[in-house]
C-alpha cells in the first residue's frame, strides 16, 4: 500500500473513522480535506444488501444529477442518416458509423460515453470485447441505446451519471467536485441516494443500505449513517 503523504495523514486526524456522520457534516469534511492542487472529484459509495449474481438484483441505471458532475463528458454517437445529423446538432463530439468502429478497434478511446441508435447495435456489439472491460458498451438500461439521440446527448452533457452494482455489491458514483458549494454536493448526493433507494429489488431481504461513504480523489473516506436512508 502506498505511503500516505503528510497532507493525507493530517486529513485522517480530522475524520473520526468510527463515527457515522450526517450527509452535510460528511461532505463538509470531504471538502475540508480536498487539499490537492487540482479540483478533486467527490465520490459517493454505497454497499447494498443485494446479491449481484441474481438477475433481478443487478441494480443498474442512469440519472441526471441536479448540479452535474463538474466535468463535461465527451460523447460519441453511433448513428446514420438523419439520426447522425440530429446527434451533431445536439452537441455530440463524435458522430459516425463504421469508420469510428475501425478507429476504436485500433485503440482510439478519446471519449467518455457512447450512445448508439438500436439499428447500429449489430455492428457496435462487435466491439464488446474492447468496450465491455472499460464499461463503455451502450446499454438500453442506462439510456445509451436509443433513437432519441437529442435527449441522450443533452442529458449526458448536463451531468448524467451511471450507477451499477459491482460483484461486491458496491455502487460508486461521482457526485461533483470539491469546488462545489456544500448545498450542491448535498443535493447531488441526496438525489443519488433517493434513486438507489427506489431501485431496491423486491427480492432483496434484510438491510438494504449497509454502508455509505463519501470521499474525494486524494482525501480519506467519511462514513455516513446508512439508517438515514432506511426504507
Amino acid at each position: 500500500m502506498a505511503k500516505k503523504t503528510k497532507k493525507q495523514q493530517e486529513a485522517l486526524k480530522l475524520v473520526d473513522r468510527t463515527k457515522q456522520y450526517d450527509v452535510e457534516e460528511a461532505l463538509k469534511l470531504v471538502k475540508e480535506n480536498a487539499t490537492a492542487k487540482f479540483d478533486e472529484t467527490v465520490e459517493a459509495a454505497f454497499r447494498l444488501g443485494v446479491d449481484p449474481k441474481k438477475a433481478d438484483q443487478q441494480i443498474r441505471g442512469a440519472m441526471v444529477l441536479p448540479h452535474g458532475t463538474g466535468k463535461t463528458q465527451t460523447v460519441l454517437v453511433f448513428a446514420k442518416g438523419d439520426k447522425a445529423k440530429e446527434a451533431e446538432e445536439a452537441g455530440a463530439d463524435y458522430v459516425g458509423e463504421q469508420e469510428l468502429i475501425n478507429k476504436i478497434n485500433q485503440g482510439w478511446f478519446e471519449f467518455d460515453v457512447i450512445v448508439a441508435t438500436p439499428d447500429m447495435m449489430a455492428e457496435v456489439g462487435k466491439l464488446g470485447r474492447v468496450l465491455g472491460p472499460k464499461g463503455l458498451m451502450p446499454n438500453p438500461k442506462t439510456g445509451t441505446v436509443t433513437f432519441d439521440v437529442t435527449k441522450a446527448v443533452q442529458e449526458i452533457k448536463a451531468g448524467k451519471v451511471e450507477y451499477r452494482v459491482d460483484r461486491q455489491s458496491n455502487v460508486h458514483v461521482p457526485i461533483g467536485k470539491a469546488s462545489f458549494d456544500i448545498s450542491q454536493l448535498v443535493e447531488n448526493f441526496e438525489a443519488l441516494a433517493g434513486t438507489l433507494v427506489k431501485a431496491k429489488p423486491q427480492s432483496s431481504k434484510g438491510i438494504y443500505m449497509r454502508n455509505v461513504s463519501v470521499t474525494s480523489t486524494m482525501g480519506p473516506g467519511v462514513k455516513i449513517d446508512p439508517t438515514l436512508f432506511a426504507k
